[in-house]
């Protein structure tokens, strides 16, 4: 069994065989899947106790909407470290100091280098 994320098509055969009264177990032999995967799966999109397989999808999309990484390089971090290198601050001075100003935006000196 390869990895690989559930679809809606997938959803839908979970809510239709859950609402007959398969088990986790069975369901996931129908599918092809791990059963730990359809018992997470149902345990996130039960809701009073009935799988959702559209609503179930709309929240796994909104998961992976949040889950892309951001990237480190925003235009006011290169304004910021233009602006300091310009003073002739080193690429360490300024990891420092932007750590110490805004620890949540802070970049590593080896990253700025890397740019």
């Amino acid at each position: 069994m390869s990895y690989t994320h559930l679809s809606i098509t997938e959803r839908s055969e979970l809510a239709l065989l859950h609402r007959l009264g398969w088990s986790a177990r069975a369901i996931a032999r129908e599918l092809k899947r791990h059963h730990a995967t359809i018992a997470r799966e149902l345990k996130r999109g039960c809701k009073a106790g009935e799988y959702q397989a559209e609503a179930a999808h709309e929240v796994y999309e909104k998961r992976r909407e949040r889950s892309v990484p951001r990237g480190k390089r925003t235009p006011e971090r290169e304004h910021y470290i233009a602006s300091k290198l310009a003073q002739t601050w080193s690429p360490e001075q300024i990891a420092g100091r932007m750590s110490q100003e805004c620890p949540e935006q802070k970049v590593s000196f080896k990253t700025m280098y890397r740019w």
